[in-house]
């Protein structure tokens, strides 16, 4: 069902007692639970979503005049001064999101001569034009039309018959790429044109395709073999190209969720739509109709003084939200009892995953248990979730305990069999490592493996710790691999957050938790990183284009949830100093009346530098739960809760 958001209209606060901001913000947190128990923030992203939406539903025959007319609005407001779209705010303008957003506002009605279209077109020119935008994007213009299948990659359905130990094979993508490539094979083998009823040449620029990279290197390799696939794609329809399209529709079929979509992730959804359709599924067919009818759960209609627009989230994030939310309370002092705990916590074992999926590839003797990120991904839980979840539930004091007790259990025993051979964990898979897939023609976007990454390992190693683990054999390869993973200047990277603050906030509490000293050389290093990075105001914040130049590492405007990721893990190390107490005087300073926090500034990662998250909840969970340790002046390893 489409949400409707009101607009937001709360001020500064004034400065506040740590005591009297903690209050504020609890109270605010509550506010937000739904009836049903959970919590979720809006998702934010960028107006590709928004362009593709509109893309999708012309490509199917089913785009409205009111949807588009609402949707152009939303990214005609995402506009820049200097006529760009950007992946991220105040982030630079981006090409491909540039492109994308130009064609849609063309597909509503805008005319190409009106200033806003000129200032955009002469953007995507200066940048290379179409012909440097992202293979994902030239895509949706080979569907209307508007550039030729023939100068894009190759993608063959045959990919769906490698076996498991082959290279390449569909196992070897992380969860998100592989969602996306097995319903991109038929896209691309079948090569769809549905004309538009106008040209894009004003964001041509008329550039030779690069030169090819050498024959011996990976990626010149591919791509001459990319050229003998073209070969082959361009005979007849073969019996066994036949089946492989066939089998990758049945494969699309069976991954699809309850609510519709497909990982509960906008690319698998729109690109399985359009697979299913061009295999001749009918509109009517009941995985089309609910994959169409799922979208719209994911819309949200806003006033702007345009009117009203709508804008689509990319995914929704009501198991993450509602666990940090969760260990939030609890870090504020909330009651273990308290029905805000409880409903939360009953809300949340039901939503335990308890069937097998693709994980279980790689790990076949290994039982199911465990989280997802989304309303509805029985196929994708995932260990970051799960080990969040282990760490707020493991806290409170449900009525049924043999229940909490038993879901417990088996996400520990789950996180453990999900370690990868290095003794980190990644996401969704176990070992998905392989980086062969990097150097194909196709992969110019996006994260396309799933390696273990420091910030996911160390919620792990925290879950853990807590439960009791710390001297086990999984804990203590965790924690080697954190270690190891410690970057020269004192920080760790940060995969699904912005980016060294978000890792380095996550390891130094679970290192901790897990019997490392707080007085240990790589704790020492990570507290004197933070220092040297706290900003003048006392914040923390590090802006997103630090995943692509370092010279932003650790540096950027300062915002309340980074400001909490740092104090999290100064608090952990006992830290009582300066920095500490500058950090959360920033925090009482700057929150607002209704007791949250403003953060405009995108802070969690999906690719790191191509994709970025505003997660609306982290304003508000990680202030509490920094402020909450701090005010209580808990051990740091009894918090109990992830960071």
């Amino acid at each position: 069902m489409t949400r409707t958001v009101p607009v937001a209209g709360a001020d500064a606060a004034g400065p506040r007692s740590p005591d009297e901001a903690l209050d504020a913000a609890v109270v605010h947190l509550r506010g937000l639970q739904a009836p049903e128990g959970w919590w979720k923030g809006e998702l934010a992203t960028n107006v590709t979503m928004d362009a593709e939406d509109l893309l999708l539903r012309e490509f199917l025959g089913i785009r409205g005049a009111d949807e588009t007319a609402e949707a152009a609005r939303w990214i005609r407001s995402q506009q820049r001064p200097d006529g760009t779209w950007a992946t991220f705010h105040d982030g630079p303008g981006d090409l491909s999101t540039t492109v994308e957003a130009w064609v849609a506002l063309r597909l509503a009605g805008d005319p190409p001569e009106a200033e806003h279209m000129l200032a955009a077109a002469r953007f995507v020119r200066a940048e290379g034009g179409l012909e440097r935008s992202r293979v994902f994007t030239r895509i949706w213009l080979a569907l209307f039309g508007l550039w030729s299948w023939d100068e894009l990659p190759d993608l063959p359905p045959e990919l769906v018959f490698l076996p498991r130990w082959f290279p390449l094979n569909i196992y070897d993508w992380a969860c998100w790429a592989r969602q996306t490539i097995v319903p991109l094979t038929v896209v691309v083998t079948l090569r769809p044109v549905r004309p538009l009823p106008f040209a894009i040449d004003e964001l041509r620029t008329g550039a030779v395709r690069p030169a090819p990279a050498r024959p011996w290197t990976w990626s010149g390799a591919f791509q001459r073999l990319d050229r003998v696939l073209h070969a082959y794609a361009r005979g007849s329809l073969h019996p066994f190209r036949h089946t492989a399209l066939r089998r990758a529709g049945e494969w699309i079929l069976r991954r699809q969720e309850a609510d519709g979509s497909w990982g509960g992730i906008q690319p698998p959804w729109v690109y399985s739509l359009l697979a299913l359709h061009l295999l001749g599924y009918p509109l009517d067919h009941p995985a089309v109709r609910a994959g169409i009818a799922g979208l719209d759960g994911f819309l949200i209609r806003e006033p702007i003084p345009q009117g009203v627009a709508r804008r689509l989230e990319a995914c929704q994030s009501p198991v993450w939200d509602s666990a940090l939310a969760l260990v939030a309370l609890l870090d504020a002092g909330v009651a273990a009892d308290d029905p805000a705990v409880l409903g939360v916590s009953d809300w949340l074992l039901d939503e335990e995953i308890r069937v097998p999926g693709d994980w279980a590839v790689r790990r076949p003797e290994l039982a199911p248990g465990g989280w997802a990120f989304e309303f509805a991904n029985d196929g994708y839980p995932d260990t970051d979730d799960t080990a969040e979840v282990i760490l707020g539930l493991r806290r409170v004091a449900l009525g049924d305990r043999g229940r909490l007790r038993a879901a417990i259990d088996r996400g520990t025993a789950w996180l453990t069999g999900m370690q990868s051979r290095d003794g980190g964990w990644g996401a969704f898979d176990a070992d998905n490592t392989r980086t062969l897939g990097l150097h194909l023609p196709f992969c110019d976007f996006g994260a396309i493996i799933d390696p273990p990454s420091a910030d996911v390992t160390a919620h792990i190693v925290e879950a853990l710790a807590a439960e009791g683990m710390a001297e086990g054999q999984a804990c203590r390869r965790g924690v080697r691999w954190l270690l190891d993973a410690q970057e020269p200047g004192g920080s760790w990277f940060g995969r699904w957050g912005a980016n060294h603050v978000y890792g380095t906030g996550a390891v130094v509490p679970a290192l901790v938790a897990a019997g490392v000293p707080a007085t240990a050389r790589c704790v020492h290093r990570a507290v004197t990183w933070l220092e040297r990075h706290q900003n003048p105001d006392g914040g923390w914040g590090e802006d997103l284009r630090s995943y692509r130049d370092p010279a932003w590492i650790g540096h950027g405007t300062s915002t309340a949830s980074q400001t909490a990721w740092a104090l999290l893990a100064l608090l952990a190390a006992g830290e009582r100093s300066d920095a500490v107490a500058r950090g959360v005087r920033w925090l009482c300073q700057t929150q607002r009346r209704d007791g949250s926090w403003d953060e405009p500034q995108f802070t969690g990662t999906g690719f790191p530098g191509d994709f970025y998250i505003n997660y609306h909840l982290y304003r508000l969970v990680f202030p509490v739960s920094a402020l909450g340790r701090y005010v209580r002046g808990r051990d740091p390893s009894d918090v109990g809760g992830g960071s």
